[in-house]
């Protein structure tokens, strides 16, 4: 680790302040605490401190101009909620996506891929023998968001997974390209919502 950087660890996260890495912790994490509300319910059963999900939250909800989204599946609304939250602030929203996990053909209970264009979203969906399995996001074109995590309730609620958020320069431009790469390999009129 970098001389200076400061680390502060809570049970299940480590946030390096240059490099942050957010181990997940299983369980549904409170709505009022990701909605940045006190919890006052003495028999709220979720969980209330910094989680993989809330971290990943915080990303979408602070973003500004862009949101690059390539990941293989996204099930929770939570996730869902805050990407169209993200959207109606005015931000640039574009999601990749494997057609198998898009929902279009109900291969995918949940999917949040439909309420996504309905909100106005451009999503270009992967179709082909092979899987798109990426699993990353970019914000603002200088925050990368990368990991095993799927954006799905499984990932949230029990897998183990794991979720790094860097803003390191020389991690994130290889992302950019890689999502560009793909974006415009994907014919926008095999999508709708653009």
């Amino acid at each position: 680790m970098r001389e200076g950087a400061a680390v502060r660890r809570t049970s299940a996260v480590c946030v390096i302040t240059e490099r942050r890495a957010c181990l997940l912790n299983p369980g549904l994490v409170c709505r009022r605490t990701l909605s940045g509300r006190t919890c006052k319910d003495k028999n709220c059963c979720a969980m209330h401190n910094e989680t993989s999900l809330s971290c990943l939250v915080n990303v979408l909800k602070f973003s500004k101009k862009t949101l690059d989204i390539c990941v293989y599946m996204i099930t929770c609304s939570i996730l869902g909620d805050a990407i169209i939250e993200s959207h109606e602030r005015g931000v640039i929203v574009r999601v990749i996506t494997e057609s198998r996990n898009s929902g279009e053909e109900g291969e995918v209970c949940g999917s949040q891929i439909g309420r996504l264009r309905a909100a106005g979203i451009s999503v270009r969906c992967q179709s082909n023998s092979f899987w798109m399995h990426h699993k990353f996001m970019i914000a603002d074109k200088e925050i990368l968001v990368n990991g095993s995590f799927n954006w799905t309730n499984q990932a949230v609620m029990g897998n183990s997974e794991n979720l790094i958020i860097t803003s390191k320069d020389n991690l994130v431009k290889p992302f950019i390209t890689e999502f560009q790469k793909i974006w415009n390999k994907l014919s926008p009129t095999d999508s709708t919502g653009e």
